[in-house]
């Protein structure tokens, strides 16, 4: 594998020798078929998982270093947030703060440690096309499938959501063309050009987080000075009904399984670094950024709502609009239609995860086929540098995936829930496995690399894979987990061995 090289008017990136040159590593081109990190023309390369030349030289490198953290952002805070985050409530009471308090530190260690390597490397097919060089084929084809394939059942939940939201004020309008028309729209903005994409994703995370940003300064002045007519609510809320820990300590723990969840995402700005302009400086400073915001708005933002709220109603809320936090807040400071306003919210929110997901998974669907792991129509790219084969397939998974869940047509989208469910840790897990070995080799040869380097990432990413197991531990107490590891388990050796047949057949044919 070919490291990158340096992008136009960005810093040194390693030179070849900063890729391990081992019997599962291509020693010239990089796993997703291209240079890894030619950004000759502000383009990093591809070809058409055929063998041919394509329409265009490679994906295009635009995007800019304040686009590449909101993508981030934009992926990561959903309408979960948004909604109340009732069955993490319901799990732990008001201890489910600690719980997403380890949960952000947790994902600040993957994040930043993606960040390293990405910044590295930044190559199409991002941590998947990096597992394939450090840990093997088997993982890059394992990573990027699971992600794709959660991604697109994620994307479809979101779809939905949004639908959800805009029946808010248009009940008459039926669910499957709602579905649909979001559908085409998260489409429509992907397809023109990377650059759209961007300024797209960093306008309506802007609006996201200044909505969020908004609830907290509300939120905290209920807390702390209340209204003319109305105490501050202070902090007796967390105490008063069985205690902080009303569930017992067990409970943070179990509240884990739902807490992380709410995280996922933010590997779309690794993704995101074989389009930006400048990888290295765009993913240092995009992961830190990220890593401490995420940490602020879900820790900060829990506290508050449950400082105001009693966690019993929280927890028996039904994740509709009226019962948002977001409403209660607006409501009591005096904003004039607060429901009306939370659903524009949230129907930003949804339509802005789905956005980014769709760029990702979209990505690295595309670098399997460039590395012939796909068919290979969707390696090709349109002469604006974008995989429309890799988005119109995405776009199909998504729109079949969004009428499952709403239709759930005999349970079938409970169980690809499932396997998104234990994709994700998975993924998690082979990022780390990979920035191990990733980290192994850099410390050998530290004079093959440039850019930032994580003090005792290695450890760090052995206690970020305890922490990851943990959370995949409590299948032992929690039925949805334990039916996520179960299907994903069986998932995960269907992969396997479709990685096993396509080798069979990719050697028969050399």
């Amino acid at each position: 594998m070919t490291a990158p090289e340096r992008p136009a008017q960005g810093p040194a990136s390693p030179p070849a020798s900063a890729v391990p040159s081992t019997p599962s590593s291509p020693s010239t081109t990089s796993p997703s078929g291209g240079n890894a990190g030619n950004a000759d023309n502000g383009r990093t390369g591809a070809n058409t998982g055929t063998g041919e030349p394509g329409r265009a030289t490679g994906l295009v490198r635009s995007l800019t270093p304040r686009q590449t953290t909101m993508i981030g952002l934009g992926s990561a805070l959903g309408t979960g947030l948004f909604l109340g985050s009732g069955s993490a409530i319901s799990a732990a009471g008001p201890a489910v703060i600690l719980s997403y308090a380890i949960g952000a530190v947790l994902v600040a260690v993957i994040a930043v440690l993606l960040g390293e390597m990405s910044a590295a490397h930044p190559v199409q097919g991002s941590f998947g096309t990096i597992a394939h060089t450090y840990l093997g084929p088997w993982a890059g084809f394992v990573t990027r499938w699971m992600y794709w394939f959660s991604a697109v059942v994620v994307i479809g939940t979101e779809v939905v959501a949004s639908a959800l939201y805009i029946r808010w004020w248009w009940p008459g309008v039926p669910m499957s063309a709602a579905i649909l028309a979001v559908a085409a729209v998260v489409l429509a903005v992907n397809v023109i050009n990377v650059k759209s994409f961007g300024t797209t994703e960093f306008w309506l995370s802007t609006i996201k987080v200044t909505a969020l940003c908004a609830f907290i300064l509300c939120a905290a002045f209920l807390v702390f000075l209340g209204l003319p007519d109305t105490e501050a609510a202070g902090f007796a809320h967390l105490t008063d009904d069985g205690g902080f820990v009303p569930q017992g300590a067990k409970s943070v723990w179990i509240a884990m399984s739902v807490v992380m969840f709410a995280y996922a995402g933010f590997e779309v700005v690794a993704i995101a670094s074989a389009e930006a302009t400048d990888p290295q400086r765009s993913i240092r400073t995009a992961m830190r950024q990220l890593a401490w915001r995420l940490s602020v708005f879900y820790v900060l933002a829990i506290t508050l709502v449950v400082a105001l709220i009693p966690w019993r109603r929280l927890a028996a809320g039904d994740g509709s609009v009226e019962a948002s936090p977001f409403v209660r807040v607006f409501s009591d400071i005096g904003v004039p239609a607060a429901a009306t306003l939370t659903n524009v919210v949230v129907l930003i929110a949804a339509v802005s995860a789905a956005n980014a997901h769709l760029y990702g998974a979209s990505r690295l669907l595309h670098s399997l086929g460039d590395d012939g792991l796909a068919p290979a129509p969707l390696a090709r790219l349109t002469s604006r540098g974008v995989p429309a084969n890799a988005l119109a397939a995405s776009t199909l998974g998504i729109a079949a995936a969004a009428l499952l869940a709403f239709y759930d047509i005999g349970g079938i989208f409970g169980i690809l829930m499932s396997i998104a469910l234990f994709a994700v840790l998975l993924v998690w897990l082979l990022i780390l496995a990979s920035y191990i070995a990733f980290r192994r080799h850099r410390d050998t040869h530290p004079e093959d690399f440039t850019g930032f380097s994580v003090p005792g990432g290695s450890k760090l990413a052995v206690v970020a894979g305890a922490g990851v197991l943990a959370v995949a531990a409590t299948a032992v107490e929690v039925p949805d987990m334990r039916q996520a590891a179960g299907i994903g388990l069986t998932f995960t050796v269907v992969l396997l061995g479709c990685y096993a047949l396509t080798s069979l057949r990719r050697a028969r044919r050399a």
